[in-house]
């Protein structure tokens, strides 16, 4: 019996949502309102292969942008059994999916002091949701739930521990989600049980990270208190030392939050290529011959790169390393690029694989004869979603 859910995404000036078949994986429709508070106000809406412009009123709210998702809804006769929303943090307490109450909105209220941008939004669209389908279960899905099982020697800075006994001061991890459906995949690729599993699953799109994963549980994970720590990304500088945004303070004359800007928004391949932070256009200048854009995929592989051996460490039974997300899906050049620093211990990545597996398509990209699995799995985070708030239907 097919299963509809209405996965939503809110953000603080856009609303994404889907309609997930929780059995299949399947969007049937789909669709963003974006540049909501905003005098371009629209919405977006994809179905069966067409995408339609539905307008919206000047500096049109969450709330007008939501009743125009559920009319387009209401139109196509699909009936959801469960609302999922996408929430960023959910501190330690949430190890799983929850059913939204006054107790689950207060604590994504108190977390928002850690995500203030997202978890906010993500309020703002619960609560907006949840008068536009009163009578269905809202569930929330946390971003840093599958990081839960870390050990402490994972998630703990060396720093007095007061700081996180006292302020939450610790590694939380995000791209949970994305990183529990690579692993549930996987999983199914190799023929194993899920508890048995273990790999090294690499998340790369505009946001990047990478998960250890040992025996089906998660070990260690690249992003940190934010997504902010570990590799390079998009716009996202990653690992840097941490007296450099007190340095950079001085030497630029800009505030704290202006840092925190630079580091988040101007960074990363953007800001070593001085170009783009989109990987497809650097691949195409960096065979152009842009130095800029050469030294900005040669960073980004080469950090991908220490992580990956890093986590090796973490997970000594190693069934696999697993590529997903825009970049881990489609880029064949930062594959190959990554994967050649193992070439030392027998990795080899078959070419004609590699190169076939775009667009969609997931599969083995290593040769027969090499020492471990290369995969590309595509994630499918509103299939998680959408599988855990049909629980509370």
């Amino acid at each position: 019996m097919k299963k509809d859910v209405v996965v939503l995404n809110c953000g603080s000036s856009s609303v994404k949502f889907a309609i997930i078949d929780a059995n299949t994986g399947k969007a049937g429709l789909s669709g963003i309102a974006e540049s909501l508070g905003n005098s371009d106000a629209s919405l977006t809406v994809k179905h069966e292969g067409k995408k339609i412009q539905k307008e919206l009123s000047d500096n049109a709210s969450h709330s007008e942008a939501l009743n125009a998702i559920q009319n387009v809804i209401s139109s196509t006769g699909v009936q959801p059994v469960a609302i999922g929303h996408r929430v960023v943090h959910g501190g330690e307490r949430y190890k799983s999916a929850a059913l939204v109450n006054e107790q689950v909105l207060a604590d994504i209220e108190e977390y928002a002091k850690m995500a203030p941008l997202h978890n906010m939004a993500h309020l703002k669209g619960i609560l907006t949701a949840q008068k536009a389908y009163p009578t269905l279960p809202h569930v929330v899905v946390f971003d840093t739930s599958f990081f839960q099982s870390m050990p402490e020697k994972a998630y703990l800075y060396a720093l007095p521990k007061a700081l996180y006994r006292e302020h939450g001061i610790r590694r939380y991890g995000f791209h949970g989600t994305s990183h529990k459906f690579i692993l549930d995949s996987t999983a199914k690729m190799l023929d194993k049980p899920v508890a048995e599993t273990s790999i090294i699953s690499a998340h790369l799109g505009n946001g990047c990270s990478v998960s250890a994963i040992s025996k089906g549980t998660a070990v260690d994970t690249s992003m940190g208190f934010t997504p902010l720590e570990g590799l390079m990304m998009g716009t996202r500088c990653g690992d840097i030392d941490p007296s450099l945004p007190g340095t950079l303070q001085e030497r630029l004359g800009k505030n704290a939050e202006e840092i925190k800007d630079l580091m988040n928004k101007s960074s990363g391949l953007l800001g070593v290529s001085e170009l783009s932070n989109d990987c497809r256009i650097l691949e195409d200048e960096a065979e152009k011959g842009h130095e800029g854009a050469k030294l900005a995929i040669e960073i980004f592989c080469y950090r991908l790169a220490k992580y990956i051996a890093g986590y090796m460490v973490a997970v000594p039974s190693l069934d696999a390393i697993v590529f997903t997300g825009g970049i881990g899906e489609n880029s064949s050049l930062i594959r190959q690029t990554t994967m050649d620093y193992f070439a030392y211990m027998g990795v080899e990545v078959d070419n004609e694989r590699n190169l076939a597996k775009r667009f969609g398509k997931e599969g083995e990209i290593s040769t027969p004869s090499s020492s471990k699995p290369v995969l590309v799995v595509p994630t499918n985070e509103e299939w998680v979603i959408a599988a855990e708030a049909v629980q509370f239907a």
